[in-house]
């Protein structure tokens, strides 16, 4: 009997690393449930993320997003999916981004314009800012007591 391969094409193993690494990023985030994410791993992700669509849309322009979105039922399918989960990511930030202090609607322009790009680069502003303020309330709370607070309290 042959020996049975198993060969893949480069796309075919992009697909299958970022398949592994959304995988290992689900389980991360189902049990380490942190209060606010990391603003440097969001950053990176939209960062790369970006590179790689403008590397892809140099090389293959435009055409293909809309091509590859309306040839079957398939197409469709992934694209209305992308549309819902950047709608729910947006509906789920929004009022903490609001809270923050962020210019949501102009991020929403953002978010529609490149999607996952936009929703990432969101989030780690949105991460970094409820860091900011988490550390502007800790340092607030474990500031020493002066003679006008002791007295206050």
């Amino acid at each position: 009997m042959p020996p049975l391969e198993f060969t893949m094409s480069p796309l075919e193993i992009l697909a299958a690393v970022g398949l592994a690494i959304s995988v290992f990023v689900a389980v991360y985030i189902a049990v380490n449930m942190t209060k606010t994410g990391n603003p440097m791993i969001a950053a990176a992700l939209s960062a790369g993320f970006g590179t790689y669509s403008a590397v892809t849309i140099y090389q293959e322009g435009l055409m293909p997003v809309w091509v590859n979105h309306t040839t079957n039922m398939w197409g469709v399918q992934v694209w209305w999916d992308l549309l819902f989960a950047v709608g729910i990511g947006l509906f789920l930030i929004a009022p903490r981004a609001k809270s923050a202090g962020m210019n949501v609607p102009l991020w929403t322009v953002f978010v529609v314009a490149t999607a996952s790009i936009g929703l990432l680069a969101m989030c780690a502003r949105l991460f970094w800012l409820e860091q900011a303020a988490g550390d502007t309330a800790a340092k607030e709370t474990n500031a020493p007591k002066t003679a006008a607070t002791k007295a206050a309290s």
